[in-house]
């Protein structure tokens, strides 16, 4: 039996989207992070749905996620948008937080965009730098794919590249291509909601880490399990703890996304007009 946020639970709530925007065959899926919502508004025809409207679908909760899904044509490909996530912080498990994974796959997505709001941990990562995830570290601690095998699922998917490396450099050419400075390094997804300590930082940048945040790692786990091609860009919002004078905010956080929007938006654009 597959479980609450598994591979029957995501037919079903692909069937049910699928109602609403008809026979649809999306060139990729697109996960928007805090504040990076706005390329939604970018999407031509599109049909907007509720996330409460989707079953298995909780409301979003945190400033800078709408909570919908959004399904329409972005540089003339038919692409479905994620403007908001599932966090486990808010108390969610990690099969839910990947949940909306599935779903795009379900609906025939094969290649996944993640993008997130991430401090920087390397000191030269000025804010509103984009960061193109190489790999990533989990510091979460928790895992989607733990429990009973999903239908579809690989038991024990390699990890080697999570961020597919085709992808990746198809991303630096789009970047190239359009003088969109683009960074690259290592994310590693934390729990939250508490900023990390200066220690923590510290710590962080020990082990190779470039960039932190809270989110991304679980639903690049289930799209390796369930064979989607994933690529993720962090938009760079602030310096770590104990890297900078100031305080973090969250309204930081969405301020200095709103600044870099723009970039990002002609970023992903390009990479969905080059698939």
């Amino acid at each position: 039996m597959s479980g609450p946020w598994g591979a029957d639970a995501a037919r079903t709530a692909a069937a049910v989207v699928r109602a609403r925007i008809g026979e649809f065959h999306p060139a990729a899926a697109i996960v928007l992070g805090s504040g990076l919502g706005g390329l939604a508004g970018r999407l031509a025809n599109a049909t907007v749905i509720p996330y409460q409207d989707i079953p298995g679908f909780p409301p979003s909760t945190v400033a800078g996620h709408a909570g919908q899904l959004l399904a329409g044509t972005l540089a003339g490909r038919r692409v479905l948008a994620l403007a908001g996530r599932f966090h486990m912080y808010e108390g969610h498990d990690a099969a839910l937080a990947a949940f909306p994974a599935r779903v795009m796959h379900a609906l025939g997505a094969s290649v996944l965009i993640v993008s997130n709001a991430a401090g920087g941990i390397r000191r030269d990562f000025a804010p509103g730098t984009l960061m193109l995830i190489d790999d990533h570290v989990n510091l979460m601690f928790r895992n989607p794919l733990i429990g009973r095998l999903e239908p579809g699922d690989e038991r024990f998917p390699d990890m080697s590249d999570p961020y597919d490396p085709a992808l990746r450099a198809l991303a630096r050419g789009v970047a190239d291509a359009a003088g969109i400075a683009l960074a690259s390094g290592v994310y590693a997804g934390l729990l939250g909601p508490s900023y990390e300590t200066p220690a923590e930082v510290r710590m962080l940048a020990t082990l190779g880490v470039d960039a932190v945040g809270m989110s991304t790692v679980p639903e690049v786990l289930v799209a390796r399990a369930i064979g989607m091609r994933a690529v993720g860009i962090s938009c760079i919002t602030n310096l770590a703890s104990g890297l900078s004078e100031t305080s973090i905010t969250h309204a930081e956080v969405i301020d200095t996304t709103a600044r870099a929007a723009e970039r990002f938006e002609r970023l992903v654009t390009g990479i969905v007009a080059a698939l």
